[in-house]
């Protein structure tokens, strides 16, 4: 989305930025679908390249709004995920040259595992097992058991 409005001329950015972060800012995912087609629609005359990118991506970029309103602020944005892909960049580098694939699966592994029990106790910043748990088909939610 970033990379489709730096393609605006420069005076309108902004306002072409502000305009769609309207459909981000409705309650609902009905009403943020009907924003996210008005403003597809209203830029469409002066910029059709971005409205028909808005067209393409509107399911992956609203796909967030399916989810309960407490979970939403963590879904919109990627610096989770973007962070730890770093982090696994950053440790494998290290290492530089790893044996043998069973290797870097192990690696790699173990930091996705240390990832997810920092996010599992950080109730604050990510999402917990309890607010989970009302999206589960499973009554009994509970940490996943790890094979030694």
């Amino acid at each position: 989305m970033r990379s489709e409005v730096q393609n605006t001329p420069g005076a309108g950015r902004r306002v072409v930025s502000a305009f769609i972060a309207t459909a981000f800012a409705q309650d609902d995912a009905d009403t943020a679908k009907a924003q996210w087609r008005k403003v597809a629609d209203q830029l469409r005359p002066k910029l059709r390249k971005l409205a028909e990118m808005m067209d393409q991506a509107e399911p992956d970029v609203l796909a967030y709004m399916a989810f309960p309103q407490a979970h939403r602020a963590k879904l919109h944005s990627t610096n989770p995920i973007e962070r730890l892909n770093g982090e696994i960049k950053r440790r494998t580098e290290v290492v530089g040259i790893f044996p043998n694939e069973e290797a870097i699966t192990r690696l790699v592994g173990a930091i996705l595992v240390e990832q997810n029990d920092e996010w599992a106790v950080q109730r604050s910043r990510y999402m917990s097992l309890e607010t989970m748990a009302p999206l589960s088909d499973d009554p009994i939610v509970s940490l996943p058991i790890l094979a030694a």
